[in-house]
């Protein structure tokens, strides 16, 4: 079946777009939603006089796609993970880890557009991440692994004695 996009619908398209899908995805899918409408003279008629609209829509994500790219790029990551002395870490470096590591300086993109090369960093060392932006846009961003110490670990553990016994006197 025929059918034009009312909204952006995940996997699919994007509003406007005309696409072919099953009867049954359109009938208990797309048109509970609202999402889509069937394509004939009419709604093709009405979404030529949207077509401005939607084209405006589109070139404001492609903006703040290719000012997002530009700041990710500039953006160097670190994360310190426990390792052997080898440099191999005990845990591995996921998208889901760069993907925290990102909304910590305030930047929320999903997981599933975070590629890291060989699915994991199983080491320590620089990595750069390829994070899909909007259409064909990717942004590479450097990440650092390094091992991390046991003293970092160790040190508020003492701070935190010494508050008590402060508290204490």
């Amino acid at each position: 079946m025929k059918v034009i996009l009312n909204a952006d619908v995940k996997h699919l398209g994007e509003e406007g777009d005309v696409k072919v899908v099953a009867n049954g995805y359109y009938r208990n899918f797309l048109y509970p939603r609202n999402l889509a409408v069937p394509y004939n003279e009419a709604t093709v008629a009405y979404f030529e006089g949207r077509k401005a609209e939607i084209e405006a829509k589109k070139d404001a994500k492609r903006a703040a796609s290719a000012s997002l790219k530009e700041k990710l790029e500039a953006l160097a990551l670190e994360i310190a993970v426990p390792a052997g002395n080898n440099g191999k870490l005990y845990g591995a470096v996921t998208a889901q880890s760069v993907m925290e590591l990102l909304a910590k300086q305030g930047y929320e993109i999903e997981r599933k557009k975070i590629e890291i090369p060989g699915l994991t960093i199983k080491n320590t060392g620089n990595f750069k991440v390829t994070v899909k932006l909007y259409e064909a846009q990717t942004a590479e961003v450097h990440l650092t692994v390094k091992a991390q110490d046991g003293k970092e670990e160790a040190a508020p553990a003492a701070k935190e004695e010494k508050k008590e016994e402060a508290k204490a006197e």
